[in-house]
């Protein structure tokens, strides 16, 4: 071990052990930390001045519980969650995630995923997330509605334009915002649009918001098939793992691209259907119905539905993991490998474990990590937040291409990073020193912040 890799897993292990338990936010460090050996190199500076302990380490920290009475007039008790990690590039910036599993360390991880992807869009966002253990499936509009209104009875007093713009995640939707957002401006008795994003568009929602990870992902994904294999979606094989708004717009991107996708899942299982996945269907299925994907084998007879399965043992061209943390490890890796997979982009946040990351690398399948390739939500979020300050409204030609603009600007920011580093093509380090640097060049002449 170099005398430089004995300095980082020093101050990897500190993070670590002032942060027990946490394996999700252990494990979203690691990856920074792993590809900064190259830059600390070269830039000492960012030791001495402990740039890395002081990222890691949010600015603020906020849990609190979140009371509210069920339909059957019982209380029920949430834990609610808001880690403000960095505001050296403006102010914080991060979705609020509803969903049993939610904890500190997905929080934290998520807001620390949050900090780089943010500065790559070079938008003047800083880094944070939120949510709570509540699960809305299965709730109805007014549990929901009532769940809502005492989280933000919290929250609103930790948040503003100016400070802190929430947005949503995993089950949180326009009904969720909705909610919230009415709640916030009943508490302070003002209008103020900029405080929440991911709006409906009749109160300052921005078009183009809900498609835009899913979008965001295939023109990432498109410009790293023309520039690394001098192709593009036309003809090729996709799976989409998910089945909510990335996955289906992502799928309804490529098909437009002229890209073939066989396969997408829930969390119960896949669907499996060679003739490619019937847009229409899906999304009536998942937006309009809120089925299960069963319903979409009852009418298309050339789909299968497998429960439990694994959706990457299917052969595929191009791979675009957008369900959940995790969900390809070693063993998926290695049958995409063997199956000829040429592409590995993530829709989802940190969806491939290190291990498999490796992998893939290691076998020269072209990987990039979500804090580039899905981008595109936070992205459009911030424009939606320009729409607001200006109180203006664009087409959604007009903010489609400006979403398409920052994607490609940050798959050029961590190519040529690559490139200057000397690995050429790895995205995996060309957006974690590009999103490191950035951040950091922007601390130091800021003091002790």
């Amino acid at each position: 071990m170099s005398s430089m890799d004995s300095k980082v897993s020093a101050i990897y292990d500190s993070i670590v052990k002032r942060n027990p338990g946490e394996v999700e936010f252990h494990q979203a460090v690691r990856e920074v930390l792993d590809q900064l050996d190259v830059v600390l190199e070269r830039h000492p500076e960012y030791l001495d001045q402990k740039v890395i302990e002081r990222i890691a380490e949010p600015e603020r920290m906020i849990t609190f519980r979140v009371p509210w009475m069920d339909d059957k007039n019982q209380i029920q008790v949430n834990r609610g969650f808001r880690v403000q990690y960095s505001s050296v590039l403006g102010p914080y910036k991060g979705g609020l995630r509803f969903h049993p599993t939610v904890y500190s360390g997905i929080i934290k991880f998520l807001g620390f995923e949050q900090i780089f992807k943010n500065a790559l869009t070079g938008q003047g966002i800083g880094g944070g997330k939120g949510g709570s253990d509540f699960d809305p499936k299965g709730k109805s509009d007014n549990e929901v509605m009532r769940f809502c209104q005492s989280f933000m009875t919290e929250l609103y007093r930790h948040i503003n334009d100016f400070t802190d713009v929430p947005a949503g995640d995993i089950g949180v939707g326009a009904r969720e915002i909705g909610y919230m957002f009415g709640q916030y401006k009943r508490i302070v008795n003002r209008y103020e649009a900029g405080v929440l994003t991911g709006k409906g568009l009749a109160y300052g929602g921005s078009l183009v918001r809900t498609e835009a990870t899913g979008y965001g992902l295939v023109y990432f994904t498109d410009e790293v098939l023309r520039k690394n294999l001098g192709t593009s979606f036309e003809g090729k094989k996709c799976i989409v793992s998910g089945s909510g708004n990335v996955a289906i717009y992502a799928i309804e991107k490529i098909q437009e691209l002229g890209g073939k996708v066989i396969a997408c899942s829930d969390s119960n299982g896949y669907i499996h259907d060679e003739t490619g996945i019937n847009l229409d269907t899906l999304k009536r299925i998942k937006e309009v119905e809120r089925k299960r994907l069963t319903s979409y084998v009852e009418e298309h007879k050339s789909a299968k539905y497998i429960a439990g399965g694994n959706i990457w043992e299917i052969p595929c061209d191009v791979a675009l993991p957008s369900a959940t943390q995790n969900e390809i490890n070693l063993e998926s890796a290695e049958i995409l490998i063997k199956n000829g997979c040429k592409v590995v982009t993530e829709g989802a946040n940190m969806p491939t474990t290190p291990d498999a990351v490796h992998a893939f690398i290691e076998a020269n399948v072209i990987y990039a990590p979500g804090k580039a390739s899905n981008a595109g939500g936070v992205a459009t979020s911030a424009l939606e937040m320009q729409q607001n300050a200006s109180r203006d409204r664009w087409t959604f030609d007009y903010a489609d291409q400006k979403l398409k603009s920052i994607m490609l600007n940050i798959h050029d920011q961590c190519y040529n990073t690559a490139a200057e580093y000397n690995v050429i093509g790895n995205y995996l380090k060309g957006a974690n020193i590009a999103g490191f640097c950035i951040v950091a060049d922007t601390m130091i002449p800021m003091g002790l912040i």
